[in-house]
């Protein structure tokens, strides 16, 4: 999979969560792995980025940076 496809992918996949915190997500690529990072409200929500970037993830490993910040 071409490396601005997979991107695109992993983009298109967190905006058109209904959850806002997930289009606000970074996600970057290296040789191995798809890395997801920034702030959400909740484990369930850092959860939930993980599994949406799950089938768009190809076969790198998905690591997930998300801090979950409670107010």
């Amino acid at each position: 999979m071409a490396t601005a496809t997979l991107m695109t992918q992993a983009a298109h996949a967190l905006n058109r969560s209904l959850h806002p915190a997930l289009r606000h997500l970074s996600v970057e690529e290296t040789d191995d792995s798809l890395i997801i990072s920034g702030r959400v409200g909740s484990y369930y929500l850092k959860q939930l980025a993980q599994e949406t970037l799950m089938p768009v993830r190809g076969d790198r490993q998905l690591v997930n940076r998300v801090c979950v910040e409670t107010r």
